[in-house]
């Protein structure tokens, strides 16, 4: 083979050896397999499409309820648990105006209110429980004001997310059938050190030609 082919063959060969290293190709190839390996479980179909049904079917419609999770609300709710702070002291006036105008005791009010008017007698009872539950769900909401004005933006945010990987379930299929890629570095080097070897030992003088010139005394020709 021409000498002057097997330069290029060389350096071609040395290049293959050595660029995977000068580019810490081991290092990013063992980054993508753990990448790989890390979105198996997220990027199966069924995952993918559990992932697109909690974001369309609820997160989405969460969105619809922001508005109602506003200052205005809150106030029109405050307003409405001042009315039953209203009620509650009015409903301990009652059974006592109601005696005295039927001309009845307390007790027989109270029995009488059970079974004529079962509905109210009810809710009087309960008004202090009322109370207490829909102070706890007003102070939810004003705690959470701001949760409920970032959703809209955070909806914007992970679309395009969900939107992606339905559309790369296919193609992460593809890619995480290849190769484990910490053999790429090697389809590299193992031909540059075949080239290297090839080259090599065209460059070299042969053995007889080395140890001539190693000892300066020719061998006889038999």
């Amino acid at each position: 083979m021409n000498r002057k082919l097997l330069w290029p063959i060389l350096v071609i060969g040395l290049a293959l050896v050595i660029a995977p290293f000068a580019m810490n190709l081991p290092k990013k190839a063992s980054a993508g397999e753990r990448m790989l390996n890390g979105f198996q479980p997220i990027m199966q179909p069924a995952s993918v499409q559990a992932t697109a049904d909690y974001y369309n079917n609820v997160f989405r419609p969460l969105g619809k309820v922001v508005p109602m999770m506003g200052t205005p609300t809150q106030l029109k709710l405050d307003r409405y648990l001042q009315g039953f702070s209203g009620m509650q002291a009015d409903a301990k006036k009652l059974v006592p105006m109601l005696a005295q105008a039927l001309h009845m005791t307390p007790a027989q009010v109270q029995a009488w209110m059970s079974t004529q008017l079962p509905a109210m007698s009810a809710l009087l009872l309960t008004l202090p429980q009322i109370q207490r539950d829909f102070r706890g769900l007003l102070t939810t909401m004003e705690q959470n004001t701001a949760i409920f004005a970032a959703v809209p933006a955070g909806l914007a945010h992970y679309k395009p997310l969900v939107d992606t990987m339905q559309a790369n379930v296919d193609n992460y299929k593809q890619a995480n059938s290849l190769p484990s890629f910490r053999l790429f570095t090697w389809f590299f080097v193992v031909p540059g050190a075949l080239l290297v070897l090839l080259a090599g030992w065209g460059l070299l003088p042969p053995v007889g030609k080395r140890f001539t010139l190693h000892t300066g005394r020719p061998h006889p020709v038999t």
